[in-house]
């Protein structure tokens, strides 16, 4: 009888481990999302959640696609298109680029998936159940992509057991699209929680119109541009300026910040009021 105690695990198991470093919760499928359509150079993306993301989650954008070839390989573990030698890790710019994230969430959901190439006829979808592929082939539908989560953690119950309340499931999924909408003002960024439109950013490209979007006019009222720029960066910022009758009313609203436009996400920092 063998002695050996290290064992490969089995890829059933492996793949809920993987899941659970980049599945936290809803959010975090979200994110990935997200981060898939701006890296597809998205200029429009739909977010809408129900109970939370727990039931579903569903991303629709208008990027650059993938076709049938893509589509399938674009679900595993560690396929990417951000990378094809070492060197690229000096010239990364993308979001993401280990390619985990789409492998890992299958693992734990059901999902359903469109997407077209503009320069291709037809686009292609495909199903997934716990990562195991149930149906593909082609399907009609508008440039870009559009995938659907469904029943997330329904195979894992003990990483559903922590989830919280809808409601606050809900707020973390905001509070990210909210720092999306901030970041990039280029990109239209619309999020629907249980069928009500929460966030609905113009993306043209204007800090303030974004700033308007998460904030609303009683705070985008009293912001003044802050500029700066050298050799190597570049940032864009809005600055709250508020009187004194505000003040009180803005430190509740948690509006004791800049808003800057960065590579990578928001530049933020204190500043007195």
């Amino acid at each position: 009888m063998s002695s050996t105690k290290i064992k490969i695990l089995p890829e059933n198991i492996s793949s809920k481990i993987a899941a659970g470093e980049v599945v936290e919760r809803p959010y975090s499928v979200v994110k990935e999302l997200c981060e898939n359509s701006i890296d597809a150079g998205a200029s429009d993306i739909f977010i809408s959640i129900k109970n939370g993301g727990i039931t579903l989650i569903n991303v629709t954008d208008n990027g650059c696609g993938m076709d049938a070839t893509d589509i399938e390989n674009a679900f595993l573990r560690h396929s990417t298109s951000k990378l094809t030698s070492v060197y690229d890790f000096d010239t990364i710019k993308t979001m993401g680029f280990r390619g985990e994230a789409l492998a890992s969430i299958a693992s734990v959901s059901r999902i359903k998936i469109k997407s077209k190439r503009p320069q291709d006829e037809t686009g292609n979808f495909l199903e997934l159940e716990a990562g195991k592929l149930i149906a593909k082939g082609p399907a009609s539908c508008n440039d870009g992509t559009s995938i659907f989560v469904e029943s997330l953690f329904f195979n894992t119950p003990a990483r559903y057991k922590f989830l919280k309340k809808d409601f606050t499931e809900a707020s973390y999924i905001a509070d990210i699209l909210e720092r999306i909408v901030l970041s990039r003002p280029d990109i239209s960024v619309c999020f629907v929680n249980d069928g009500k439109e929460m966030i609905h950013s113009p993306g043209n490209n204007d800090l303030k119109s974004a700033i308007y979007s998460v904030y609303g006019k009683s705070i985008t009222d009293f912001i003044i541009p802050l500029q700066h720029e050298n050799e190597n960066i570049k940032v864009f910022s809005e600055k709250i300026e508020l009187d004194s009758k505000k003040k009180i009313k803005a430190r509740k609203e948690g509006s004791e910040i800049a808003f800057g436009l960065g590579a990578f996400g928001i530049v933020g920092w204190s500043i007195s009021i």
